[in-house]
């Protein structure tokens, strides 16, 4: 493999990453490498289910050409969802945000129907942390450091509205970020293999992070 290329494999899915500085013939050469490989472990590549995304950010773009697989174009998107994540090709935050908030505004509806039902709030908390909280910390140190005021403030007004339907206080979407960045870090720390360990420093939670944060 090419140092320039990455192959990130998950299930069933297999994602090449190219990073291209002056032309493609690498990046092109582990797809035709891969394409190889399927074939000789009679595997079948559907090459309607495969997308390639550009990310660009020279001043002066043009236009890139297709990519082919067995003589088949694959389609240029602009958009993709990896890992749960949706990722854009400028690489903003917008619609993973929206994407974000949909899905726990639903348990809203359902964190309000239990407090009708007369639930107590440490249950009320349990199921908050459980359907909204997991969904708004999913993967967060990925993307939450580049989001902008606006997409931050939509975010938080989840948060605050499953604090008005409970009665309790909740850690912020900012303290949610924060804990997970330094139990990240920690972990790197305590892994010697991970390619960032000589780089780590241990870091300490801090306490405004919520009552349910604890301190490393």
């Amino acid at each position: 493999m090419h140092s320039s290329n990455h192959i990130v494999k998950f299930t069933d899915d297999t994602t090449v990453v190219g990073l291209i500085s002056k032309n493609k013939s690498a990046y092109r050469e582990e797809v035709q490498r891969l394409t190889a490989w399927c074939k000789a472990n009679n595997l079948s590549l559907n090459v309607d289910k495969t997308k390639e995304m550009v990310v660009d950010f020279r001043r002066a773009q043009s236009d890139h050409s297709l990519l082919f697989i067995d003589g088949s174009p694959v389609e240029i998107i602009k958009s993709t969802k990896f890992l749960g994540v949706r990722l854009v090709e400028n690489f903003t935050w917008s619609l993973n945000t929206s994407s974000i908030t949909k899905k726990a505004q639903q348990h809203l509806y359902f964190l309000w129907r239990l407090r009708k039902a007369r639930l107590p709030p440490p249950i009320l908390t349990m199921y908050y942390r459980g359907t909204i909280e997991s969904v708004l910390s999913s993967c967060i140190t990925a993307w939450f450091g580049n989001c902008t005021i606006s997409d931050r403030k939509t975010l938080q007004r989840i948060v605050k509205t499953a604090e008005k339907i409970i009665g309790v206080s909740l850690p912020s979407i900012t303290d949610m970020y924060t804990t997970r960045c330094i139990r990240k870090t920690n972990s790197i720390v305590d892994d010697p293999t991970h390619t960032l360990h000589p780089h780590a420093v241990r870091k300490e939670i801090p306490k405004h992070s919520g009552p349910h944060n604890q301190t490393v």
